[in-house]
Parts: C-alpha cells; sequence; structure tokens
C-alpha cells in the first residue's frame, strides 16, 4: 500500500507554507503521497481535534508544526494503531511555560501577545512572521515568504487557536503513543526554546530527536530539503517507503 503523510501547519500559517516541504518529500519520494491540511477553521477550541479525526484519513503518518505538531500529537495518541507515526516541527510539548514545563514561551510574553492579538489582529500577524522568521539565516526573505502564503483568517478562529495555545499540553499523548516519533527542533528558534529538545529526550528517551543549529522557527519553509531527508530517514526506519 503507497505510503500516505498528512502535513499540518500552525497557528496562522497557511498550508501553502509547507508546500515547499511537501515538494521535497516527493521529489525524493515520488510514491510517497504527501497531503497538507489545514487546521480547523473553528471559533471552539474544544473542538479542533475531533474535527481533525473526523476529517483526516486513518493509517497514515501524522506531521505537524509548532500547533499543528500538538494537534498531530493528540491525535497519534487517540488513534493508536491507526497512526503510522509521529513527526513534530518545532513544535513543544507545552507552547507557553508551565511550573514543570519551564522549556516554553514565558507566560507573561504569551499572555501580552495573545492580548494583543485581540486588540489588534493584523498588526500581530505581522509581528508573529517577524518572530517565526527570526534567527534563520535570511530572516526577512523569510518573513516576507511567511506573509505572502498567510490565509486570511477569522480572528475569532485566531483567538481559539491561541487558547488552544495556551491550555494544550502534549505529554501525556507522546507518553501514551506506542509508535515511532521523530521530534525536529531548531537551533535559533524564537518561539520554541531550544533547550525543549533536551527537556523532551530527557523525559521521553526512547523517541528520535534532530536539532538544526542555525535554523528559526520557520525551519520546514527555512530548510524543506534538509527536513525532508530527516523524515524520510525516520520514515525508512519504521517502515520501507
Amino acid at each position: 500500500m503507497r505510503e500516505h503523510l498528512i502535513l499540518l501547519p500552525g497557528w496562522a500559517i497557511g498550508p501553502a507554507a509547507l508546500e515547499p516541504l511537501r515538494d521535497a518529500l516527493v521529489e525524493r519520494a515520488p510514491h510517497l503521497r504527501v497531503e497538507i491540511e489545514p487546521l480547523p477553521g473553528l471559533e471552539q477550541a474544544g473542538t479542533w481535534l475531533d474535527a481533525l479525526d473526523e476529517r483526516l484519513p486513518r493509517d497514515t503518518w501524522l506531521a505537524g508544526w509548532s500547533l499543528g505538531g500538538m494537534l498531530a500529537a493528540q491525535l497519534a495518541a487517540r488513534r493508536g494503531d491507526a497512526c503510522r507515526g509521529l513527526i513534530g516541527l518545532c513544535s513543544n510539548l507545552s507552547f507557553r511555560a508551565r511550573e514543570d514545563w519551564p522549556s516554553a514561551m514565558p507566560h507573561d510574553v504569551f499572555t501580552a501577545f495573545h492580548e494583543a492579538c485581540r486588540l489588534d489582529p493584523a498588526q500581530t500577524l505581522k509581528r508573529f512572521s517577524l518572530l517565526v522568521a527570526q534567527g534563520a539565516r535570511d530572516a526577512r526573505t523569510l518573513a516576507r515568504q511567511l506573509q505572502v502564503t498567510q490565509p486570511s483568517v477569522d480572528p475569532k478562529t485566531l483567538d481559539a487557536g491561541l487558547r488552544l495555545l495556551d491550555v494544550l499540553d502534549t505529554r501525556a499523548a507522546l507518553q501514551g503513543f506506542s509508535g515511532p516519533q521523530l521530534h525536529l527542533f531548531a537551533g535559533r528558534d524564537a518561539l520554541v526554546p531550544v533547550t525543549a529538545a533536551d527537556a523532551l529526550l530527557e523525559w521521553l528517551p526512547d523517541i528520535e530527536l534532530q536539532v538544526f543549529p542555525e535554523a528559526s522557527h520557520g525551519l520546514p519553509l527555512e530548510t524543506p530539503d534538509e527536513v525532508a531527508e530527516a523524515i524520510l530517514v525516520f520514515m525508512r526506519e519504521g517502515d520501507d517507503v
């Protein structure tokens, strides 16, 4: 059966931003079916996972960028053997810091960003693209790419996504999923500190993990060829692609 990989983007990131990664994957593995699925455009944060579970096919590999990776982790845990494997791209176990998970965005910084998005969504999205690109080798070009591919999203949907980022904690999901896992992090990530990689490996030592030291939070768009190679090596180890 033809292998199938689903890619989920992050908060306020359009599917088009993952097209270079999809193209790099298909170029290297033409018989791999790769689909990019947008996150739910729903105002009720608590319904996003159910919406993805209803829409996405089963018996696939699940990969997600940031918030997309956190949702993919929850979906993988829910599906169990019906998920071939999980791949996180710059995806923390908890996006904002908690007392027992400090390797994340400080709570006051996240709260201020959330409030700014409620007051001025358009300006906040511009700032967000700059944060995603911060640390990249060519941050200005990467930020422009993100802005060009950024979809028009209802402010209520943006708020729902941020509410998810505020409460999601995927530790139980990752621990409960028995399939193969790969987690990719970026050394210059301005949104997910690279210390989260060490914390994850210490907490769950059996997973596979790789850090791209010179990359930003925009890792899948910034270095699609390197990310594609890492994903395909991982998939081949779990099952011939």
